[in-house]
This record gives structure tokens, C-alpha cells and sequence, in this order.
């Protein structure tokens, strides 16, 4: 098999993941009526405890102003709050309120569920191997973001 030809396969298995990981993302962000980027927000802030929005957009990879409105509508939604830094009032921290921290919760649980069960699909012995190639896959991503 050539090297296009492999490149080729992989492109469709990535947008065959992309679409089935897409479904599921929207029915989970569904539950609170809430977009999949802010869903994606919920997760960084609440697994972060405490993140800039600086930070937040490089992770989600998306530019500051769009970052910034998503915030803004999670604060809307009190799902996030805003804190000032003690030491520099021109960094502000963005952390989940008592509902946003619930809401994680649970897209959590629901996800862990999820990718449990396709975990236990696949045989026990080539489990392993699934995820080593997964941690290869994100790497060469890593290293290849800026060639697009």
C-alpha cells in the first residue's frame, strides 16, 4: 500500500471518527442547552479548576474573541464565573460555579460511560494497542498543527 494511499485511509477513518464523536457530543451539550464549544469550555475550566482565558483558548484552539463570547454566555447561563487576580487585575481566572460544576459532573459521568462501552467492544488483548496507536496519532497531530 502507498504512502497516499495510507494517508488516504487515514483521512476517512479521522472523518468517520469526527462524524461519530460529533453526534455524540451533540447530544451530549443537548442536556443543558448548551453549544458543543461551551461544552467543550465546561470540560477545560472544570477539569483545570481555575483557567485564563488565554490558556483556554490555546487548548480549545480557537482565537480569544470567540473564546471570550463563549465564557461570556456560559456566565450568562451561571455556569462560569469571572475572578480578578489578586496580584494583576488585568488577569482574570475563569472557574465553574455550584450549576456549571453539576453540569460537568455530569457530561463527565456520560462520557466516561460511553467510552467504557466502546472500550469493552474492542477485544481485551488489542485494547492496549488501540490506545498506543491513539497516543501516536495525537502526537503526529501535535507535531504537524502548523502544516496544514
Amino acid at each position: 500500500m502507498g504512502k497516499t494511499h495510507k494517508a488516504i485511509q487515514l483521512r476517512e477513518h479521522i472523518r468517520q471518527i469526527e462524524r461519530k464523536l460529533g453526534v455524540l457530543q451533540e447530544n451530549q451539550g443537548s442536556c443543558c442547552d448548551i453549544t458543543m464549544a461551551q461544552c467543550h469550555a465546561l470540560v477545560e475550566i472544570g477539569r483545570a479548576g481555575s483557567i485564563s482565558l488565554v490558556k483556554l483558548s490555546e487548548t480549545l484552539n480557537l482565537d480569544n474573541s470567540t473564546m471570550s463570547r463563549t465564557v461570556n454566555n456560559l456566565v450568562k447561563k451561571h455556569f462560569v464565573e469571572r475572578q480578578l487576580d489578586t496580584k494583576d487585575r488585568r488577569y482574570i481566572t475563569i472557574q465553574l460555579t455550584e450549576g456549571g460544576r453539576e453540569v460537568f459532573e455530569g457530561i463527565e459521568e456520560r462520557m466516561n460511560f460511553y467510552f467504557e462501552n466502546v472500550l469493552g467492544a474492542i477485544p481485551e488483548d488489542k485494547q492496549q494497542q488501540v490506545l498506543e496507536g491513539l497516543d501516536i496519532l495525537l502526537k503526529a497531530l501535535k507535531e504537524n498543527q502548523d502544516n496544514k
